[in-house]
């Protein structure tokens, strides 16, 4: 599943709520923890942070004209 910003906005609220129930796109999860839940945070933000940076790319030139 990708996650979504959408989803990093609900967990978040989950935990500053107190609330351990949240629901996702497509499915619920009820975490165990606070602890559970920002450790699901951080997985979920590290896959949103990488998959928005951009590629990489290096231009060579090897003089001449």
């Amino acid at each position: 599943m990708a996650w979504t910003q959408s989803d990093l906005d609900r967990i978040e609220a989950a935990i500053a709520s107190g609330t351990r129930r949240v629901r996702f796109q497509t499915h619920e999860v009820e975490y165990q923890s606070t602890g559970d839940m920002l450790k699901a945070r951080d997985v979920i933000k590290a896959e949103i942070d990488a998959s928005a940076r951009p590629g990489v790319s290096f231009a060579e030139y090897e003089g001449g004209y």
